[in-house]
């Protein structure tokens, strides 16, 4: 997306009309084209955009424009976001500011209160950068009338220093662990998770006691899901699980963590509903949700991912209806702001859900995927484009489009088998091939031969994933005769706790 376009969808409707304003305000000539440009870039008038100036010759001019407005654009953001939050950090940082000014300018007594109170909203918060600019300032000014014995402030310094150092170790390791993720996603590396986590806390030197952090919790937390919706085995992260548990009734929640701990609450949600323990993912839903109706920040932010999540809960606990019309909702009540692919994964779902439930508005709902897997790929992880790319096919099948889910078979094989022989995930192109095979003579599904051998993935624990058992139960539901969804509620608990 133009880089216009993206910092303009940021925007409201009185955000806009804000934004014209401060433009009209700095317009010091009448000849000024950036309201222009603005309006063109809103409505996508590429016609327009190219008549903004009357020859090539001005492309130097169109270009200087649009760093113009971008500059604005970036200067109207920093005044929105700085005035508009109402979040301590900020508060804190704003005192800072107008200390730093009260000082320049000889009024010594309130800059220092000023400092003082901003001392102690940072310390609280464990912002260490800003306590650093602070505590600098304060050794700045130290031998003013009023001021702090140097030899504490000083103390205080080095201290703040050391967390400094400590917090960067801890965002080098995570940023390093971030990035295996990556190479794991888009490139098929084989990684043992436990392995890797110890080789990079003893490569940035973190010590046990570092990682007893809300803030390091829940990184090693965020890594642990990734890693394990990768392998598709929740199986392989429970000890991290067991001692977030430990953690979080251990320690006395703060305000200030709110982030923090909602994320974990809902890392253990998605955990428990990937391990199929609904009720205990439920559980940690509604505590997130309590949470998130206490501060409307956090509840804009969390919202999509607590639906989602609240909508698998229902649709594996046999209340497709029901899961159906909370996303549904909950895609209807998506801002210009949500996330691109916390959308997607709404839309996925919800396709998913209809087409095991043998429901052809699913047709129309797979056509609103309509990024480009070079993109799902990115953004959202091979995984998550390879599932997105079979189930168009199995819909495809389920309403009788068998050329084109053929076609899509094909096409599948020649962009993902080698990524899924390299990644030792041959199982996918065996389901492909049973899935061809029913498409080639559908009459197969009566086969006992055949029977036995999608039968046979159900034995597999690799296969234990509500995802992987929602795939095979449309096999099964081909010769039993029932939609799919009523295929995998038993297959659900067959495999119980067994990942």
């Amino acid at each position: 997306m133009d880089s216009l376009s993206e910092l303009t969808r940021l925007f409201n409707s009185t955000d806009k009309k804000l934004f014209k304003q401060f433009l009209q305000r700095k317009n010091k000539r009448t000849d000024v084209k950036n309201l222009q440009l603005l309006d063109l870039i809103e409505t996508d008038d590429i016609d327009g955009l190219n008549n903004l100036y009357e020859s090539e010759k001005n492309n130097d001019a169109y270009y200087a424009l649009r760093k113009r407005l971008q500059d604005n654009l970036l200067l109207f953001l920093s005044q929105k976001t700085f005035e508009s939050s109402h979040s301590d950090t900020y508060d804190a940082l704003r005192l800072v500011v107008v200390g730093r000014f009260l000082l320049e300018n000889d009024v010594i007594k309130i800059a220092f209160k000023c400092l003082d109170k901003a001392e102690r909203l940072a310390e609280h918060l464990e912002q260490f950068n800003l306590l650093n600019e602070l505590l600098l300032l304060k050794l700045q000014y130290a031998h003013l009338p009023g001021a702090e014995n140097l030899e504490a402030l000083t103390a205080r310094l080095l201290r703040n220093q050391a967390d400094m150092q400590r917090e960067a170790k801890l965002n080098m390791a995570y940023a390093f662990l971030r990035q295996e993720l990556q190479e794991i996603h888009l490139k098929g590396k084989i990684v043992n998770l436990t392995d890797l986590m110890i080789t990079t806390i003893r490569k940035y030197k973190i010590s046990a006691q570092d990682l007893m952090t809300y803030k390091s919790i829940y990184q090693i937390l965020f890594i642990a899901n990734e890693y394990a919706a990768i392998q598709q085995n929740y199986g392989l992260i429970e000890r991290y699980v067991n001692r977030t548990n430990q953690f979080i009734q251990s320690h006395v929640y703060k305000q200030s963590y709110l982030f923090y701990h909602m994320s974990i609450l809902y890392f253990l949600a998605n955990f428990h509903l990937r391990r199929k323990d609904f009720v205990r993912s439920a559980s940690y839903l509604k505590e997130m949700m309590d949470l998130m109706l206490t501060d409307s920040r956090y509840y804009t932010l969390f919202y999509l991912r607590h639906q989602l999540l609240s909508a698998l809960n229902l649709f594996f606990t046999n209340f497709a209806d029901e899961a159906i019309e909370l996303l549904k909702k909950s895609i209807s009540n998506t801002k210009h702001t949500s996330k691109p692919e916390e959308i997607e994964d709404l839309r996925i779902c919800l396709t998913m859900f209809l087409a095991l439930c043998n429901n052809r508005e699913s047709l129309k709902h797979l056509t609103l995927l309509t990024r480009t897997d070079a993109w799902y790929e990115k953004k959202m992880g091979m995984l998550w484009t390879i599932r997105k790319n079979l189930m168009e096919i199995l819909i495809q099948a389920q309403f009788s489009n068998i050329e084109l889910a053929m076609s899509r078979i094909s096409s599948f094989r020649r962009r993902y088998k080698k990524y899924l022989l390299k990644t030792s995930e041959e199982r996918v192109l065996l389901f492909l091939s049973l899935v061809e095979k029913y498409l080639l003579k559908p009459d197969i599904a009566f086969d006992l031969a055949y029977q036995k051998t999608v039968l046979n993935m159900l034995s597999k624990a690799e296969n234990n994933d509500i995802f992987t058992l929602s795939f095979i139960a449309w096999l099964v539901a081909r010769w039993e005769k029932k939609t799919a969804h009523k295929v995998v509620l038993p297959l659900m608990q067959n495999s119980n706790h067994t990942q």
